[in-house]
């Protein structure tokens, strides 16, 4: 069984070390995909003269397409092996001080059914304009459930790990 541990630790042992300037990679990991986010350090602030946010927000900017660019080749060869040994896609991101982006990542359509209550929620977000479509407008919901329930979520996630360990020693079929 595939676990956020075991490709954690695989990234840990196999990305070149001058890669984590500020730490270990973020790794998330799906039924579909893995997530790296690497973290090479925050920009350095210009000595003698206050900096805008502006300024600061387009170093780290140009800190994460430099890095991009120069990493391009190695991280390719990394996501091979990885989606080998894992069979799940790749997908990079960046994080310079308070500036993030992902680079790459999948956009998996998922299947719903919905009755009209719910449809008329996706519909109003439309026509209201915060959404494109009914499938953004899914999403947007999805993203605001997670971004206020972020710490039950957290608490979820973690008892669905005692719950595989718990199957992982039970027998085997």
């Amino acid at each position: 069984m595939i676990t956020n541990e075991k490709v954690q630790g695989w990234f840990g042992g196999r990305l070149p070390a001058e890669w984590s300037g500020a730490g270990e990679p973020e790794v998330t990991v799906d039924r579909e995909e893995i997530v790296v986010v690497l973290s090479p350090g925050d920009v350095e602030r210009a000595e003698g003269r206050e900096e805008s946010e502006a300024e600061l927000d387009e170093k780290r900017a140009g800190r994460s397409r430099g890095f991009r660019e120069d990493t391009r080749e190695a991280r390719m060869a990394i996501a091979r092996e990885a989606q080998a040994r894992f069979e799940r896609k790749v997908s990079w991101g960046v994080r310079v001080g308070e500036y993030g982006e992902l680079w790459t990542h999948v956009s998996a359509p998922v299947m719903t059914r919905l009755r009209q209550p719910q449809r008329r929620v996706l519909d109003t977000l439309v026509d209201a304009g915060v959404a494109r479509s009914r499938s953004d407008a899914l999403a947007w919901c999805v993203r605001l459930v997670g971004q206020h329930e972020e710490d039950w979520l957290a608490e979820l996630r973690e008892a669905l790990q005692s719950v595989d360990a718990a199957r992982a020693k039970g027998p085997q079929a």
